[in-house]
Formats: structure tokens, sequence, C-alpha cells
């Protein structure tokens, strides 16, 4: 299927089809779109990016039936999921309704500077897979592919802004906002990024895993293992209690059934065990890692596994291979870009020194001296 087709989910629920990712030939990967109406209120999750796929989300606007309002809701600040956001604006003007937009707070600092953001996912993997220009150039290159980019309108506001609910999906508790008096729910995850949310459509018992679903190990600096493998035993449960019956995402151009998603959500779960298995026997019981030469072996599992993620390709898998190595307790010596990696020795740290006595009451006494002027201690 081509960029901006549309799968026809019920009659109120539209996912307009993005593409994936193709640094080369200068193709950006474009996130999926979904449409769904609650009574005269359509919703509107990740609006993609470029001139195109804009158009595509326009045209398949009335595919869901009549409304009278419109809500935007950001999964996540990455650029493949927010270049048209302003696009509530020009429907607004256009059908002269309401609109509303809301996205994570805690993506904001990607969305107000994308290259650094990029670039310091860039620079962590200098040294460890071959970059073909430094950092910033290297990351200045990839957003450059996602223009025009405007992840922001007249009505934006973070969901932070809401009041946060405790939210209640078969036996899961969890936490978010909800919408439509809860017919639209955006539950919590952060584990693809640091903001990412996932949305729960109650009534047809969809759930629009956005990239929470986007391979067994997070790949951006800001990805947390942890809450992403959470987030899937959560959507598991829902499954299994059927919550959940219907399950799409940002880069997957198919619609899942309840079968389908089970199987989907567990693999990845499995996918997530078997790679930290197999990257645990790449690494020497004692001593240094030499990055480069791990992630080799590292390549060659996630390759094995056919775990790469939406858009598979070395950078990505460098990200990977460092996450990875974190995850299992490893740091760089320094900061160096050919630094070893090894485990911190287990040493007791030192006690504190306690109250200043004798000549060390000086430096303390200055410093008091300088909170209290400065009216810290207020």
């Amino acid at each position: 299927m081509a960029l901006g087709d549309t799968i026809g989910i019920d009659d109120r629920t539209v996912l307009v089809l993005g593409q994936e990712l193709d640094v080369e030939g200068g193709q950006p990967d474009v996130a999926n779109a979904l449409l769904h109406r609650v009574d005269d209120t359509l919703f509107l999750v990740d609006t993609g990016v470029t001139e195109r796929f804009r158009d595509a989300v326009t045209a398949a606007v009335d595919r869901v039936g009549p409304w009278q309002r419109l809500v935007v809701l950001t999964t996540h600040g990455h650029v493949d999921h927010v270049g048209n956001n302003d696009l509530a604006d020009d429907l607004a003007q256009q059908r002269g309704v309401p609109v509303e937009h809301h996205l994570p707070a805690r993506d904001l600092p990607q969305l107000l500077d994308p290259e650094s953001y990029w670039v310091q996912s860039f620079s962590r993997i200098a040294g460890v897979v071959p970059l073909p220009a430094p950092p910033r150039l290297v990351g200045d290159r990839v957003v450059s592919l996602f223009q025009p980019l405007r992840p922001f309108g007249l009505s934006t506001r973070t969901y932070e802004q809401r009041p946060l609910e405790r939210i209640r999906v078969g036996s899961q508790r969890m936490t978010g906002w909800t919408f439509a008096d809860g017919a639209v729910r955006v539950l919590r995850t952060q584990g693809h990024c640091a903001g990412h949310v996932v949305v729960h459509l109650r009534d047809n018992r969809l759930l629009h895993l956005s990239d929470e679903g986007n391979g067994p190990c997070g790949v951006m600096h800001d990805a947390d293992q942890f809450k992403l493998q959470a987030a899937l035993g959560a959507v598991a449960a829902m499954v299994d209690e059927g919550e959940v019956t219907t399950l799409t995402d940002g880069h997957s151009f198919e619609v899942a059934d309840a079968r389908q998603a089970a199987d989907r959500v567990d693999a990845l779960l499995e996918q997530a065990m078997i790679l930290q298995e197999r990257a645990l026997t790449l690494l020497p019981d004692r001593g240094p890692v030499h990055p480069g030469e791990w992630v080799e072996g590292y390549a060659g599992a996630v390759a094995e596994l056919e775990v790469g993620g939406a858009n598979p390709n070395a950078y990505f898998t460098g990200m990977m291979a460092v996450n990875q190595l974190r995850e299992l307790g490893l740091r760089p010596d320094d900061d160096g870009a050919h630094a070893a990696w090894r485990r911190p020795d287990l040493v007791t740290p030192r006690p504190p020194a306690g109250t200043p006595r004798g000549l060390a009451l000086v430096p303390a006494a200055v410093s008091m001296a300088a909170w209290k002027i400065r009216r810290r201690d207020r």
C-alpha cells in the first residue's frame, strides 16, 4: 500500500497509512494517522509529516461521518508523527468548528529543538557504528527530511495542563486523560520516548499503540526499556480480557484483530527476552567491552531474530546496542568516541564528612551566607 492509502476499520474509524524511512533515498518515514468519530467530535491521533500526507488526512476526515468539533491527539514528539499538527488550524478555519490539540509535556524539548534531540542520539553511537559525518551534520540531515515540520498550532496545549486521571481498562489501572466522557482514553506509557502515550477507543475496543510496539528494544536516548515492556504487558492483559479487540500502531500498515494482537504483543515481549539473553552471551565475564566490536555481534543477533523495528538500519541498531549495554549495567569509561564499556567496580561508598569542623567551617559558612543572601532558604 502507498502513502496516504486508508483502511476503513468501521463506519467511524479510519487508519491513514504512512511510509517507511529511507535516509539514503531522501525519504522520511511517515507515521500512520488514526481518525475516529464520537458523536459530533472527530479525534485525529497523530498527523504524520509531508504535504502529501497532509492532503491524505484532509481527504479522509469525512469518511467517518459528520462532525462539528475536532480534537487532535499527539502520541509523542518524534518528527514523523507531528509535522502536520497545525492541520487543526486549517480545518478549524475551513469548517468553522472548534478545535483542540494536546501533546505530551515531556516531549516539548524535542518538539522545540528536534535537531538537538537527534544529534544527542547520534552522538551516543559515534565510534560505535560508522557515521558518514559528525553527529551534528547527520542529525541535521535526518531532520531536514521531515519538512515542513509544524508541530504546534494555535490550540496546542499539553495533556499535563489537564488534571491527571486514574483510568481503568479491565484489570489494568493506569493514568492519563479521557475525552468524550471516557470514550477516548489517552494512557501514559513513556517507553518509546519520554512522553509517549497510547490511545484506547472504548466503544470499538481499539488500541492505537503508536510506537510502543516499534521493536523489542527502544532506540532513542530517552527510551525506557522497563516502561516499554510494562506497556506491552498491560496491552497483552487488555487483549486477553477482551478490552482490546483491534490493534493499530504508528508503522504497521495493517490492522490486527484480537488474535493477531495477542500474538504480536507476546512476540515483542519474547523477542525482548531473547535479545537480552543473546546480548549477555556476547559479553565477557570480566574486563572491558569495546562497543564497536560488540555491536557487530549484536547486529548479527538483531538481523537473525528480525527484530530491527519498523525502520531497520545500522544507525538504529547501534542505538539499540548502546541502550542494551546500559540495560545490562555497563557504563563507558569516559566520554571519548571509542571508550571501552565495563561494569562498575562494586566499591562501598565512603561515608559523608558530616557537620564541618575546624577550618572546614570557613567555606561552609561562606556557602551558607551566599545561600541566605539569595533567599534560597525561603
